[in-house]
């Protein structure tokens, strides 16, 4: 067999190069594939890693002035909060001219009049007996008198008629029993346990040492009850009527903890009335079991909780407060350089305008629209911190008319700060008191809250609105204001 001739040696060999060059560029190719799987996974761990850390320092900025947390949580290096819905008045603070003071002053009449004379002279020492007065300096102290229980027996004479029949006077309302406590102790027990929060067992202490009877923590919780009962029999229907007939009301939810599980504390209230209830659920089956909400045909005044978007009222108003906050979370997060234009400012700007004189209405207006609008076209926008964000400035942008019914219908406020006074108490007594422990407990804690919520808003004392539920003329706001 013949050798082969140098120009098929070299054919050969050339060959054997480009395969083999072939293979290299394989093997780079597959190289570089896997390069840049790996580099799209690390892109998506730094994306993951980005949004991760933006909405941890936001969380770690969060405080009362940009988020729904309670001043109570702010720590001592937290910004100053936002500047007032009120806007700036001009006057000075402190008490203003022309206003009636408080101070301690002196009355006319004296309940009681101590004379103090010297006993001798401060010159020459002689002794002073039947000398004439020739002045007087009064001074006055207002002092609690001491304190008694006073017990009042109520004898049923039995009395026998001609005919036979002998007639046993009835009994004055609400003495029911041989021996019992009167509205004015169930009125105190009650006002401190569910007014100032002190648990039975310290209110019976307290109780003891003011008027001197021995009352057990049982006896405080079942006047708290009685009360209870009494208000949700005759208070509340006149509530649920005064609701159903108010141009405004306000509504407002809260969670509370109870027998170890967190429950729902919801609100209705208006200028006049307030009613609390407890539910296990948040959203509509609640509103629908309470059913207070659901009589109510006015402008409901509420936060952007979705579950009072399909009631059936005449128009709803978002609270301004609640967005300013979120608002401004959105400007502390803002990643331009200082100075730099934020929509998220022009818009609070906006509001806060409006609020502070409402002639400006159509220019701010505006000014919020083109806020909203820009916005979208921010260059800064990415990650999942600016998708919440971006779902704020569309939720403003759709409820625009929700958001600025205070400042186009008569009456209704800019915020819901109405309905979170309301609720703010329950927070208090989960602090102080620590949770409720049945359901049962929670409402009749609610409804005694309630009772005395609508007493303040028609300046009747407390006392006298919860001594009167013994009465058989109980005290119950005028569906007339």
């Amino acid at each position: 067999m013949g050798m082969a001739s140098p120009g098929a040696q070299s054919e050969a060999a050339l060959l054997a190069v480009i395969s083999e060059l072939r293979g290299q560029l394989a093997d780079r190719d597959a190289q570089l594939a896997a390069a840049l799987t790996q580099i799209a996974g690390l892109t998506k761990a730094v994306a993951e890693l980005t949004a991760q850390v933006a909405a941890l320092s936001a969380r770690l900025g969060a405080n009362s002035s940009n988020s729904s947390k309670p001043p109570s949580s702010d720590g001592p290096a937290a910004p100053p909060r936002i500047r007032s819905l009120r806007g700036k008045t001009g006057r000075a603070p402190g008490g203003q001219p022309g206003r009636e003071g408080k101070t301690l002053a002196m009355v006319a009449v004296p309940d009681r009049v101590v004379e103090h004379r010297p006993d001798a002279c401060g010159g020459c020492g002689n002794p002073l007996d039947g000398g004439e007065v020739v002045g007087v300096e009064a001074r006055q102290v207002f002092d609690l008198p001491p304190i008694s229980i006073e017990v009042t027996e109520h004898r049923l004479a039995t009395v026998g008629c001609q005919c036979g029949v002998r007639t046993k006077a009835p009994a004055p309302a609400g003495v029911t029993r041989q021996v019992q406590y009167g509205p004015g102790v169930g009125a105190v027990a009650t006002l401190l346990v569910n007014r100032h929060y002190v648990p039975p067992a310290r209110t019976a202490e307290l109780l003891t040492d003011l008027v001197g009877v021995s009352i057990s923590p049982a006896t405080v919780t079942s006047m708290t009850a009685t009360a209870a009962a009494r208000i949700e029999a005759v208070f509340r229907p006149v509530v649920e009527r005064m609701i159903a007939n108010a141009q405004v009301a306000h509504v407002d939810e809260t969670g509370f903890r109870i027998d170890g599980k967190t429950r729902w504390v919801h609100s209705i209230s208006t200028d006049t009335v307030a009613w609390i209830q407890v539910h296990d659920k948040r959203g509509r089956e609640a509103i629908g079991a309470i059913g207070m909400v659901g009589r109510f045909a006015g402008v409901l005044v509420r936060d952007a909780f979705a579950a009072y978007d399909k009631l059936a009222v005449a128009g709803h108003q978002l609270c301004v407060a609640h967005v300013l906050r979120e608002l401004q979370s959105v400007t502390d997060s803002h990643r331009h350089e200082r100075g730099q234009w934020c929509w998220a400012t022009q818009v609070a700007d906006g509001l806060n305008a409006i609020i502070t004189d409402p002639a400006t209405f159509d220019a701010n207006q505006r000014l919020i629209n083109s806020a909203v609008w820009a916005a979208n076209l921010d260059p800064s926008a990415e990650g999942s911190l600016t998708k919440k964000h971006d779902a704020l400035r569309r939720r403003i942008l759709k409820r625009m008319d929700d958001y600025l019914r205070f400042a186009t219908t008569p009456g209704v406020p800019p915020t819901n700060n109405a309905a979170e006074r309301e609720i703010r108490m329950v927070k208090v007594k989960q602090k102080v008191s620590g949770a409720m422990r049945t359901t049962t407990g929670a409402n009749q804690f609610l409804a005694v809250r309630s009772y005395l919520s609508t007493a303040l808003k028609h300046g009747v004392g407390y006392l006298d609105a919860l001594g009167s539920l013994a009465t058989t003329q109980p005290w119950v706001p005028s569906p007339g204001r």
